[in-house]
């Protein structure tokens, strides 16, 4: 079961980093994670102060793994500048050992700086071969028609999960365009097996859905990657949806 981004096929379920810091004990999570057969790694400037991207950067140093990176910049009023996105891109960069971010997303838009020249920024440095795919984060389908007049979107990432479903029609929209939607906070309270059913209600939802569960441990992101093989009857799925 994979989802296309561009031109890239992956698994429905990546794992988010918003957790991890820069430890020998995570450096060998994030190996044994692409190992068990994550192909998205999900991670952000600001998380955890830098130390996520710093901790996959460290552990994919050697480039002889197959994993897409997606991390993101411009979270907060005012980072949105084109020279605030700029320096945090090169920060990024330096951090996960890299020439080429695989996917950038604008993390959030900046209420102080039109939307069109964050993304001109970030459309530079994907010119310049910085970046190989655009996304938007925290976005609305208006956000994300604006933004493709800027430059092409690979993805949209906004929460969304079975009590959370304010977007339903960025999803929608997402499927209907070719965009792939990374929905975060996918699981929110529920226990392990409530877990998996939540994380099956999701890639049924729509065929562009790329949840991307946090955790920090081997055993549960193996039960999140088990949920690809979870199949719900349309009743069970209607269910979810009502409950």
């Amino acid at each position: 079961m994979t989802v296309t981004l561009g031109e890239t096929p992956l698994g429905r379920v990546g794992l988010g980093t918003n957790r991890l810091t820069h430890t020998p004990e995570n450096v060998a999570f994030v190996r044994d994670a692409v190992a068990a057969g994550v192909s998205l790694l999900d991670t952000a400037h600001v998380y955890t102060g830098g130390e996520s991207e710093e901790t996959i950067g460290a552990a994919l140093a050697s480039g002889s793994v197959d994993c897409l990176v997606a991390t993101k910049g411009g979270y907060g009023s005012g980072n949105g500048r084109p020279e605030v996105l700029a320096a945090q891109i090169e920060e990024s960069l330096r951090r996960l050992r890299t020439d080429s971010i695989d996917l950038y997303y604008l993390h959030r838009p900046d209420p102080e700086t039109p939307l069109e020249e964050s993304l001109g920024a970030i459309k530079e440095h994907r010119d310049r071969g910085m970046i190989r795919y655009v996304g938007v984060s925290n976005v609305s389908v208006e956000q994300i028609e604006r933004a493709r007049q800027v430059v092409s979107i690979a993805a949209v990432q906004n929460e969304y999960n079975l009590s959370e479903r304010a977007d339903d029609d960025v999803v929608d929209h997402c499927a209907n365009n070719g965009i792939v939607f990374v929905p975060y906070f996918p699981l929110r309270r529920h226990r392990t097996t409530l877990a998996q059913v939540a994380l099956a209600w999701l890639l049924r939802r729509s065929p562009a859905t790329l949840p991307i569960p946090g955790t920090l441990s081997l055993d549960h992101l193996k039960e999140n990657l088990a949920a690809a093989s979870v199949e719900l009857t349309q009743d069970e799925f209607d269910a979810l949806g009502r409950a």
